[in-house]
């Protein structure tokens, strides 16, 4: 069952009270004075690797560009020499 906070408008008393969504709190336990039920924000954690890391990156992931770009650099090479040994005339005829 959830927990309910209320304040009482006439002796100002802060409780909690654990009931069904449906049923309500009419008086203060203290005095007896009208309640109003107290909002307040929800707090909430985000877990694991994160919506800001992945939604919001200005930069590509791999840390600062001279690391990405010299590992990249050294992909396309090899990609680029095996693909020459594999039939270059079809490849380079269609560029």
């Amino acid at each position: 069952m959830p927990i309910y906070e209320y304040r009482c408008t006439r002796c100002d008393h802060l409780f909690e009270v654990t009931h069904g969504v449906g049923a309500t709190v009419e008086r203060c336990e203290r005095c007896g004075g009208p309640v109003r039920r107290v909002f307040s924000p929800v707090g909430i954690i985000f877990k694991g690797p994160g919506f800001h890391v992945t939604d919001y990156r200005k930069t590509p992931a791999g840390g600062d560009g001279k690391g990405s770009e010299s590992s990249h650099g050294s992909g396309e090479g090899k990609t680029a020499a095996s693909g020459t040994g594999t039939g270059t005339g079809s490849g380079g005829a269609s560029r």
